[in-house]
């Protein structure tokens, strides 16, 4: 690797950040910290600066950042601490910034990635509602800016590898055939509708393979997590939802597969720890070193396959319709979801009504051509506000 690499790792407090940071530890003469954001985790944040020593640390929460800023000054630290939305941005797309791990889950992340994206970074996206929300407008910006756009997902990293060694995100690659986009099923697998409707939180959140944050476990659970995957793989790789099979895997070691014209399958394998494709993003397109454990085929033994069961996990398919839809039906699509899955951690929704709020919005607005953000992120606001209105009703 060349020069020194200063990254700005956005969502820097959660499980993605810290796996981030974990990886550039064990790098120190490759890669130096720029800036860290979090939500409202105080002491995470803290023991993030003291031991990366950031230039500047950045709230979405403003009492968040007061609280930090006095922890710090107390500490020695000379990080300047800032707040909001804009404070993101900014460091995102700071001039010094070569590298912006994505990490923030939710709409909240889309607006500092697609900062990222117009300023020409390296861009390691592992906030997949951004391409969800605003598809056509952020590859636009990656194309216009000449940014470097690589997949964190574990599923669309693994399809990246296994594309032909020129292919940049966005491209249609040729001779493809077909994508193998490929699920764990989540904790519910087995389940049967009625076992659903009476799950906790807590159930939904112990996913059997990966160590995730609430929000994304919710969604591997209802399978909303793969249909907002399908729609981020048809940006990424320029391709439809007739051109990418989900296939449920449950052991996730195969963590997605490209069929080529002639025959060929090819796969990426690991073992299920997100730290694989950080450093493949850090590294690209060298490979480095991640701490991750070898895998061991001869323990495992057997992988196992099986078609998702489309019935019984709704949301795949509503997922797949809204990108047809176009437009901003994938932001309203996204909005209705992460609603409901607050309300179902809240205790104010059963777990089976999560595709029902998501349904019964998406049929209630109509969707919009997405100009601009501004529209977007209207519709986005919309969505919520009828959302978090039927969720009453159950």
């Amino acid at each position: 690797m060349d020069a020194m690499k200063q990254v700005t790792v956005l969502g820097a407090t959660g499980s993605i950040g810290q796996s981030t940071l974990d990886v550039i530890a064990r790098h120190p003469s490759s890669f130096s910290v720029y800036a860290l954001t979090g939500n409202t985790r105080v002491a995470e944040m803290f023991s993030c600066c003291m031991q990366f020593n950031p230039k500047i640390a950045v709230m979405a929460d403003a009492s968040a950042a007061e609280d930090l800023e006095k922890k710090l000054r107390n500490a020695g630290a000379q990080t300047q601490v800032q707040s909001g939305v804009e404070a993101m941005k900014a460091v995102a797309s700071h001039p010094d910034v070569d590298y912006v791990m994505a990490a923030i889950v939710g709409a909240a992340g889309l607006q500092p990635a697609l900062a990222a994206a117009e300023a020409g970074k390296r861009v390691l996206l592992a906030n997949k509602e951004a391409l969800v929300m605003t598809g056509s407008l952020f590859m636009e910006a990656v194309a216009r800016s000449g940014a470097v756009l690589l997949p964190i997902d574990s599923e669309h990293n693994a399809i990246f590898q296994c594309m032909p060694s020129s292919y940049r995100s966005g491209d249609q690659a040729t001779g493809i055939k077909k994508i193998l986009l490929t699920a764990s099923g989540g904790p519910f697998r087995t389940l049967s509708e009625q076992e659903m409707a009476v799950v906790t939180p807590a159930q939904a959140c112990k996913h059997p393979n990966w160590s995730m944050g609430r929000k994304i476990s919710v969604d591997s659970a209802s399978l909303m997590n793969k249909g907002l995957e399908l729609i981020e793989a048809c940006w990424l790789f320029n391709t439809t939802p007739a051109q990418i099979e989900v296939v449920v895997h449950p052991q996730s070691i195969i963590h997605s597969m490209v069929e080529y014209v002639d025959g060929s399958v090819l796969a990426q394998l690991g073992s299920p720890d997100m730290r694989t494709p950080i450093a493949y993003g850090l590294g690209w397109p060298e490979r480095m070193a991640s701490g991750v454990s070898s895998l061991d085929l001869l323990k495992i033994g057997m992988l196992n396959f099986e078609a998702p069961d489309r019935s019984r996990f709704p949301c795949l398919a509503l997922a797949e319709e809204s990108f047809t839809a176009g437009g901003t039906s994938c932001a309203i699509l996204n909005a209705a979801n992460e609603v409901a899955v607050e309300a179902f951690l809240n205790g104010n929704l059963g777990f089976n009504k999560i595709p029902v709020i998501i349904e019964e919005t998406l049929s209630r607005m109509v969707s919009r051509e997405a100009h601009s953000i501004e529209l977007v992120l209207e519709d986005d606001g919309a969505a919520r506000q009828l959302a978090t209105s039927l969720i009453k009703k159950y």
